[in-house]
């Protein structure tokens, strides 16, 4: 017989697949934080999920079976609600495998100490002004296929770039420049808008365009406000205002830290700290997916005591005594039906119809036992009992 431990025999392959697991988790959960109803509706289906078990677990046939139909559509379900995150998963896939080779990425370059004061001034100066500016800093994600019409430019970064564009007589003021490490690649670009009206209250279609692409993205966009002269960020779904010019270097300091790290003697602690809460949460649910349906569905066999009941007495006798009382079942199943499985609702009922007063072997057989549809026996030890039986007194005969 197989052993039944849930850690027994792990062989290293499974050790792969569950890290191969791990890191696909890992970057769904990635784009899952970047929108607020991806993960709740993430969420809701979790608790679905623990719905069914928990239906499972206490027997409520009903619950069960609606469940059980809700899950064999819900994939579909999903891929219609997360088209757009779809679609930014694969790009992040495309981008791991094919990096070296996607146009228009330069390795390693990130904005130096002077060009980040210069953005973070020119930035400080529109705000002064109330000159209205949406500014989009590249990370590592592709974004071309969200941006719409645009003229390319392709200059170094400077103060006179940026304030010449957002001239309120530049004809690509109204629309974002595009900054990709230390180039004005291109102004002008209308972007897709959020629709997020709780972040969006008050606020223009400059400040839209900047979630809309921060949602869909991990680009860092800039916004200023010709209106009220304040500065705002927006990156990973959520708009942020922002105090001063020293605050906009920051962030920006911290984008290019995040996608382009100085070789220090910290990068690989940052790294490994990096998202900690996701990295747990994709082991977590890789190794349970695993246990569940790889380790889960290997067959074992379990051994339970069932006691013996003796049902279809006749009336006019009693059941005095069962020798032995009772018998030890074997079944075969996968290691995960035996997870929800009670022993106490494993049933023995031996048929006596034919019972005589006295001493009576009783032959058992399958028939006699009440267990899972979804296990199936192996053995029963002993297939014979003896059931002694006296008769009924008047007393008993009246109240059986």
């Amino acid at each position: 017989m197989k052993p039944t431990g849930w850690f027994d025999d792990i062989p290293l392959s499974s050790v792969i697949d569950v890290t191969v697991i791990t890191v696909v988790i890992y970057g769904i959960l990635l784009w899952l934080r970047r929108t607020r109803r991806a993960a709740l509706i993430l969420t809701g289906i979790l608790i679905v999920a623990v719905s069914y078990l928990l239906a499972l677990w206490f027997d409520l046939v009903l619950t069960t079976a609606v469940l059980q139909g809700f899950f064999a559509v819900f994939l579909i379900a999903l891929v219609i609600i997360f088209q757009e995150e779809l679609r930014y998963f694969f790009e992040r896939v495309a981008q791991w495998s094919l990096r070296p080779r996607l146009p228009g990425r330069r390795s390693g370059r990130r904005l130096g100490g002077d060009e980040v004061e210069t953005l973070a001034r020119t930035v400080g100066d529109l705000a002064a002004d109330r000159v209205g500016a949406l500014i989009v800093l590249r990370g590592r994600d592709l974004i071309a296929r969200h941006l719409r019409g645009g003229e390319k430019l392709n200059g170094l970064l400077s103060e006179e770039i940026l304030k010449s564009i957002f001239d309120s007589h530049s004809v690509g003021h109204d629309g974002a420049v595009i900054i990709d490490r230390d180039r004005v690649e291109s102004f002008g670009c209308h972007l897709p808008l959020s629709s997020s009206f709780e972040q969006l209250r008050g606020l223009g279609t400059r400040h839209a365009a900047a979630l809309g692409l921060a949602e869909r993205t991990d680009a860092l966009c800039v916004v200023v406000s010709e209106e009220r002269g304040v500065i705002s960020v927006a990156r990973h779904g959520k708009l942020t205002q922002v105090a001063d010019p020293e605050q906009v270097r920051d962030i920006v300091q911290s984008l290019y830290d995040e996608i382009a790290p100085e070789r220090g003697s910290t990068r690989w602690r940052d790294a490994l700290l990096r998202n900690w809460r996701e990295r747990i949460i994709a082991v977590g649910i890789a190794a349970g997916l695993w246990f569940g349906l790889v380790h889960g569905s290997i067959t074992v066999y379990r051994s339970f005591r069932v006691p013996v009941e003796v049902s279809q007495v006749p009336l006019h006798l009693a059941v005095a005594s069962v020798e032995p009382e009772s018998v030890l079942v074997t079944f075969s199943g996968a290691r995960r039906e035996f997870l929800f499985l009670k022993p106490e609702r494993l049933l023995m009922a031996a048929k006596a119809w034919d019972l005589k007063a006295g001493a009576n072997d009783l032959m058992i057989s399958s028939a006699d036992l009440t267990f899972p549809e979804n296990l199936v026996l192996e053995r029963m030890d002993p297939r014979r009992v003896t059931v002694r039986a006296r008769p009924r007194i008047a007393q008993e005969r009246v109240n059986p």
